[in-house]
């Protein structure tokens, strides 16, 4: 059956269409355009989103129209529709989500629901890392390796894709940074989540979340988000208005309530977490990067993160804002979860050293890779019981990441090519 027919068929069968299934937002806004009962529902709710996002004051009689829209709704795709974060149309599929489900953003702290597609189910990148660190391990390019920070950059650097869009985002928020003229944050936001959303992550939580061990590393990793820009203001606003702006902008809001569901802290779990995800976490974190609400470290020498405001003068709603800035600041959750990553890539980067030091004393005519691969064992045994009594000093993490770990078959394939002799 091709494709028309078929959906000639559905545009047929205009009273099923309120019960299609379509996890897409955009796809399940056209179904239920083509059917006049649900349009009718759906443009009553386009009203009830347009005087909230006006901040207009609806009367009894209004509320009540807009809820029953909802509900009227039923089990309608777009009810239960859902949006990808690296869709072409993100922001209008949002729009769609929050104009279907605007009562969820009647109270400040109500978005634990969010419009994203569940991380898992969306298709996995396939990048050239691993390769690419490769390359770096057995050069000049490796430098200190004391600051993987620096190490993460080296790397992003050899990827096209992730050296333009960091040039990009750079260039964009350091422009008036540093003088008396101000930068301009909406493009610089713009920039960081063009890098974090089309950049694998692969490459985005090594520089994000790279592991420091004194305070020239940490300062680098600070000023990954340029944070003159993105992040601070000349003097810190409420936090209470932070929020307003966020809640006023689509893709903000969806992030915000992407971070709520994803880190959202439990004192009785062993990993702080209630889904007990951490990379659904981590990515829900790097997401708020580039919005109203953007987080960062506090200073280059500690791992803790908060947003850029202060509940001073809050008066009656200075426990919500406390809320707010405990998000950020008192989230178990969220501090495991950046523990357990850069735990991840220190252990994967004192791997990696131990593999080139003995794979450079292993090469040894035809028995090259026999020697290897027994360094490769010999290396992996020993690093294996270090790391163990190491993790005893480290916060409660259990959820292990894809792709944290620098992956050992790539790294046997590329050695004998940069080893052997030109």
């Amino acid at each position: 059956m091709g494709p028309a027919l078929l959906l000639g068929l559905l545009l047929s069968r205009a009273g099923d269409l309120m019960a299609l299934p379509s996890s897409d937002c955009v796809m399940a806004e056209q179904l239920c355009l083509s059917d006049s009962t649900c349009n009718a529902t759906y443009r009553t709710l386009e009203n009830c989103a347009l005087a909230k996002t006006r901040l207009l004051s609806l009367d009894h009689d209004s509320r009540v129209r807009c809820l029953n829209a909802e509900l009227d709704l039923g089990n309608s795709s777009l009810l239960h529709c859902k949006c990808h974060r690296r869709m072409k149309r993100q922001e209008h599929c949002l729009r769609i989500f929050w104009t279907v489900h605007s009562s969820m953003t009647d109270g400040y702290l109500n978005l634990e629901t969010s419009p994203y597609e569940n991380s898992a189910n969306e298709e996995h990148w396939k990048t050239d890392y691993n390769k690419l660190a490769a390359l770096v391990s057995g050069s000049q390019l490796a430098g200190d390796a004391t600051n993987p920070c620096l190490r993460a950059t080296h790397i992003c650097n050899l990827s096209k894709k992730c050296f333009r869009l960091r040039t990009d985002y750079a260039s964009i928020c350091t422009k008036g940074a540093a003088s008396e003229d101000v930068c301009d944050r909406r493009k610089c936001h713009r920039g960081l989540r063009n890098f974090f959303e089309k950049v694998p992550e692969d490459f985005t939580k090594r520089i994000l979340f790279c592991p420091c061990q004194d305070e020239f590393c940490g300062e680098r990793r600070r000023k990954t988000i340029v944070p003159d820009c993105s992040f601070q203001y000349n003097t810190k606003p409420n936090c209470l208005w932070l929020l307003d702006s966020c809640l006023e902008d689509h893709i903000c809001k969806s992030r915000l309530a992407d971070f709520q569901q994803n880190c959202q802290p439990v004192d009785i779990s062993p990993d702080g977490c209630s889904l007990h995800n951490h990379a659904a976490c981590l990515q829900a974190y790097m997401g708020m990067i580039g919005t109203p609400m953007t987080p960062n470290y506090v200073s280059n020498s500690s791992v803790e993160v908060s947003l850029w405001c202060t509940c001073e003068n809050s008066g009656n709603q200075k426990e919500k804002c406390d809320q707010i800035l405990g998000m950020f600041e008192s989230n178990k959750c969220l501090e495991n979860t950046i523990w357990s990553q850069m735990h991840l890539k220190q252990a994967a980067l004192e791997r990696q050293e131990d593999l080139f030091y003995s794979s450079s004393l292993s090469f040894q005519g035809d028995s090259a890779s026999t020697s290897l691969s027994s360094a490769m064992s010999q290396v992996a045994e020993g690093k294996t019981q270090r790391d163990s009594s190491k993790q005893s000093n480290m916060p409660m993490a259990s959820s292990v990441f894809s792709g944290a770990v620098t992956s050992w078959p790539s790294l046997a394939l590329f050695l004998p090519l940069l080893l052997s002799p030109h």
